[in-house]
Order: C-alpha cells, then sequence, then structure tokens
C-alpha cells in the first residue's frame, strides 16, 4: 500500500498543485481585497468577491500545534510529525515537520518550507529554520 494516496486535482485547487510542482506554495488571494484565505473557498468572507489570484507564500512561519502519528497497522513504521504552521503571510496550514529530531519538536519552533517527492507525489514539508546567525562585534583597536 502506498504512503501517500495522489491528490485528486479539481478546479478549484489546480492552481495549488501547479505550484506544488514548481515549488512554489501558492495561497488564494482575493483580488478586491487581499486577504490571504485557505484552504481555498470561492467567495471571500470579508468583501463577498469572488474574484481571486493565486501568491507566492514567504515559507516560513511558527508552528502552532503539532502531534505525532503513527500508522495504525504498521506500527514498526517511522512515526510522522504533523505540525499545524501559522504562515508570515497571516494563514494556517498543515503539513509534516521533517528533518528533525522527534525531543526537538516543540510549539514557537521557525520552519521553513521544502517539498519532498514520497511514493511519487511532491508534497509541501516544513524543516527546521536555520537559527539566525550570531554576529560578533568587531573590536576596533
Amino acid at each position: 500500500m502506498p504512503k501517500v494516496i495522489p491528490p485528486t486535482v479539481e478546479t478549484d485547487d489546480e492552481y495549488f498543485w501547479d505550484g506544488v510542482q514548481n515549488d512554489q506554495l501558492l495561497i488564494q488571494t482575493c483580488a478586491d481585497c487581499g486577504r490571504f484565505r485557505h484552504p481555498p473557498v470561492p467567495m471571500c468572507g470579508d468583501c463577498h468577491s469572488t474574484a481571486w489570484t493565486a501568491t507566492p507564500s514567504q515559507g516560513t512561519g511558527t508552528v502552532h500545534s503539532w502531534i505525532v502519528s503513527r500508522h495504525p497497522t504498521e506500527p514498526d513504521a517511522d512515526p510522522r510529525v504533523v505540525i499545524l504552521v501559522e504562515l508570515d503571510d497571516g494563514i494556517r496550514f498543515v503539513s509534516n515537520l521533517v528533518d528533525v529530531e522527534l525531543v526537538d519538536v516543540h510549539n514557537e519552533m521557525r520552519v521553513e518550507l521544502c517539498f519532498r517527492v514520497i511514493d511519487d507525489v511532491k508534497l509541501p514539508q516544513f524543516r527546521p529554520a536555520p537559527s539566525p546567525s550570531r554576529q560578533t562585534p568587531s573590536v576596533q583597536g
């Protein structure tokens, strides 16, 4: 059995999966008031416009919440860390957290977007963001 069931791409989310194929996380954006919305919906909840565009996400954010998911029929399979990311763009997005030890996962953890191919399906994932480099003050002498 595959680990990932390929998405059924519909007219309403085709832009999203096209973006994933191009290593972009695209967010539906109201063309009239500019509000980001995810998951995609046919009408803006603020101004009721049906016009929209797709805006590339910055791809950075913080972990708002997380769980460890274990496969119910494969107890020896590697667990997945499923996260709710508060994107810096202002929406929340559910994905997996990769490239991190379970003991290092915590709320408010800074993360960045990456893409992984699993069972021939390309998916947006997140990994820990690099820590800001510490700059040492220069010494004038």
